[in-house]
């Protein structure tokens, strides 16, 4: 499996990086092991998670994820076969996101205690607080990369004005540069990203991971009606997408998948593979036959028509 290079790094993942934030939500420790398993031997390398995965679910206080991954690696003996990707920033109790010097240093350390590591290969900015000047926080970042805790660094959620605020003073003042951008981004979601930081990627050189890529599931074809969501823990992320944008996304991926012979989470995937800017979209499974669209994304060669078409199904600029 052909892997792909992180941005300006000596990184390099698997074409999908699977989404750790199932882990101590919709499946439990035992449950956890066993997907982490497959997707290892299935040749995926890259796991993503947070220190705040999964705070929302009853019971949890945030660091549940981190600690399941970090009992996986050491009982399995296997680190240095596994980039991991966790985040700071969020809001873990203290009641606002934080990008103080303070805190980032203190959350690290504490990320690292969860994922019984001596270092995180890519820790990125979760969320921005709108508030702690850039130089702070990549100052923070300097001093944990320096201290070997950490290797490269990445954002998430940023504004353009704040990314290349980032930047702007990585450049000037000598700090580490994100070498990797992480933002919402799929077939239903697009403008955000498209007209905002998608041109600082590109020029900048920055890795693109696409989180959201499923659009919480909805883009593998399973959410067609109201009936559909019930019961379901994800439906009030997914709910939103049915309407008739929705619908002629689901009816362009019926009929590429049919065309090849894939599933519907195949051809959604593989569609952010084939978009220059992006570097891996980012995907969670609960079940073993959803690691089949991981592999179907990776082998899958959608043709100028098929691109076109989903291009096309999932157009915003009418609504602008």
């Amino acid at each position: 499996m052909e892997k792909r290079q992180l941005g300006n790094t000596d990184l390099y993942t698997s074409p999908i990086v699977f989404g750790g934030n199932v882990f101590g939500w919709t499946l439990n420790e035992k449950e956890s092991f066993e997907m982490l398993d497959q997707v290892i031997n299935s040749g995926f390398n890259t796991i993503d998670t947070a220190d705040v995965y999964s705070r929302w679910a009853d019971g949890n206080n945030g660091g549940e994820s981190e600690e399941i991954i970090g009992k996986w690696i050491k009982e399995r003996g296997n680190r240095d076969a596994v980039n991991i990707i966790t985040k700071v920033g969020s809001d873990m109790g203290q009641g606002h996101k934080d990008l103080t010097e303070a805190y980032i240093l203190k959350a690290a350390d504490a990320s690292l205690k969860r994922l019984q590591t001596d270092h995180i290969d890519l820790y990125l900015t979760h969320w921005d607080d709108d508030k702690t000047p850039v130089e702070e926080t990549l100052g923070a970042y300097e001093k944990l990369i320096k201290a070997g805790k950490v290797r490269y660094i990445g954002a998430s959620n940023l504004s353009p004005e704040r990314l290349t605020a980032s930047l702007d003073a990585s450049k000037n003042d000598g700090l580490p540069k994100y070498e990797v951008f992480q933002p919402g981004y799929n077939l239903y979601d697009r403008q955000e990203f498209e007209e905002g930081v998608a041109k600082i990627c590109k020029n900048e050189g920055l890795g693109v991971i696409t989180y959201f890529s499923l659009a919480s599931g909805f883009l593998t074809g399973k959410y067609r009606s109201e009936e559909d969501f019930k019961g379901k823990a994800r439906a009030s992320f997914t709910e939103k997408y049915l309407d008739e944008k929705g619908k002629e996304i689901l009816a362009a991926l019926d009929d590429i998948a049919e065309k090849h012979n894939v599933s519907q989470a195949g051809v959604s995937l593989a569609w952010l593979l084939h978009k220059p800017v992006v570097t891996a979209p980012i995907a969670s499974a609960t079940k073993s036959k959803h690691l089949q669209a991981f592999t179907e994304a990776a082998e899958l060669s959608l043709s100028t028509e098929d691109m076109e078409q989903l291009d096309a199904a999932s157009s915003y600029k009418e609504l602008t």
